[in-house]
C-alpha cells in the first residue's frame, strides 16, 4: 500500500476480535430498547391469538416503548441486558472479528475476494458464533419477553441473569440453554451474510469509485444500507427464532414446526411482525457498531504504533 499512515495501518486479527466484541457491546446499550420492543411485538398473539377484533397490548415500536414504561417502568426496557452484552463480547468477537480472517482462509490469501467467498465466510463465522453464544442469546430472549406487571397478571420467570442459566439447564436440562440452535444458526448465517458483506460491498463500491473517504461518513452509509438489507431478508427466521425459544417447553415440536403453526394461526404476515423496530434496531446497531469497529480498530494501531515507536 502507498502513503500508508498510522491510522491506515492493518489491524490484526486479535484487534478485530477485541473491536468487534466491544463495539457490539456499545451498539446494544444503545439500541436495546428497540430490540425489547421487538422482541414484545414479535411474541405477541402467540398465547392468545387474537379473537374477533381483540384489542392488542403493543401497538408499533414507539407505542410498545411506551406502554412497557406505563406498566413496567423504565428499566423493563433493559431487561435481558447482562445476556445481552454477554452475548456481544462471544457473539460479535466471532462472527465479525474472524470474518476478514475466514474471508481469507476460503480466498488463500487472496486480496481479491469474490462474492461466494464472503457469503462462505459470514455463514461460517455467523454458525460459528451461535455456538458460543446460543445460551446468552436464550437468556436475552426470555428476560424482553418476561413482563413484570403490576397487578400480578405475569409471573416472573427469573430473578436474575445466573438464576435464568441455572433455572433453564435443570428445568429444561443443558440442551435448553441451546433451544432454538437451528433457526438462530439459519438466522445468523443469513444476517451475517447480510449484513457483513452488504457492508463490505457498499463500503468497497464507495471508496472504488471515490464518492467519500474510508472515514465516517462513509462507515455511516455502508452500515445503514447493511442494516436494511439484512432486516428485509432476516425477518422471518429471526420472528421463528424469538417465538421457539421463548416458549416453554412442549409448545412447539420444533422450530418448523413454530413457523407451520403461526402460518396457520396468524398469517403469512406473522412473518414479519415487529418489521420496523427490526429496521430501527438493526438500521441504528449496525450504524453504531461498524462505526465504532471502526475508529476503536484505527484507535488501537494509532496507540500501538506510538509505543513501538515513541518520539
Amino acid at each position: 500500500m502507498v502513503g500508508v499512515r498510522t491510522a491506515d495501518l492493518a489491524p490484526t486479527a486479535s484487534v478485530k476480535f477485541f473491536g468487534a466484541g466491544t463495539a457490539g457491546c456499545i451498539a446494544d446499550l444503545v439500541t436495546f430498547p428497540l430490540d425489547t420492543a421487538k422482541v414484545r411485538l414479535q411474541i405477541q398473539g402467540e398465547s392468545k391469538p387474537s379473537l374477533n377484533g381483540q384489542k392488542l397490548k403493543y401497538k408499533g415500536v414507539f407505542g410498545t416503548i411506551k406502554t412497557m414504561v406505563k406498566t413496567e417502568g423504565p428499566r423493563s426496557l433493559y431487561n435481558g441486558l447482562v445476556a445481552g452484552l454477554q452475548r456481544q463480547m462471544s457473539f460479535a468477537s466471532v462472527r465479525i472479528g474472524l470474518y476478514d480472517s475466514m474471508k481469507q482462509l476460503y480466498t488463500r490469501g487472496s486480496e481479491n475476494a469474490g462474492i461466494g467467498s464472503r457469503l462462505l465466510a459470514g455463514g461460517t463465522t455467523g454458525a460459528m458464533a451461535v455456538a458460543f453464544a446460543q445460551p446468552t442469546d436464550v437468556v436475552k430472549v426470555r428476560f424482553q419477553a418476561q413482563a413484570r406487571l403490576p397487578d400480578g397478571e405475569s409471573v416472573k420467570r427469573y430473578n436474575g441473569t445466573i438464576d435464568a442459566y441455572r433455572t433453564i439447564a435443570r428445568d429444561e436440562g443443558v440442551k435448553g440453554l441451546w433451544k432454538g440452535c437451528l433457526p438462530n444458526i439459519t438466522r445468523n448465517a443469513i444476517v451475517n451474510c447480510s449484513e457483513l458483506v452488504t457492508y463490505d460491498i457498499i463500503k468497497e463500491l464507495i471508496l472504488k469509485y471515490s464518492l467519500m473517504t474510508d472515514n465516517m461518513p462513509c462507515h455511516f452509509t455502508a452500515a445503514f444500507g447493511a442494516g436494511f438489507c439484512t432486516t428485509v431478508v432476516a425477518s422471518p427466521v429471526d420472528v421463528v427464532k424469538t417465538r421457539f425459544m421463548n416458549s416453554v417447553p412442549g409448545q412447539y415440536s420444533s422450530a418448523c414446526n413454530c413457523a407451520v403453526t403461526m402460518l396457520m394461526q396468524e398469517g403469512p404476515t406473522a412473518f414479519y411482525k415487529g418489521f420496523m423496530p427490526s429496521f430501527l434496531r438493526l438500521g441504528s446497531w449496525n450504524i453504531v457498531m461498524f462505526v465504532t469497529y471502526e475508529q476503536i480498530k484505527r484507535g488501537v494501531m494509532r496507540a500501538q504504533q506510538s509505543w513501538e515507536s515513541p518520539l
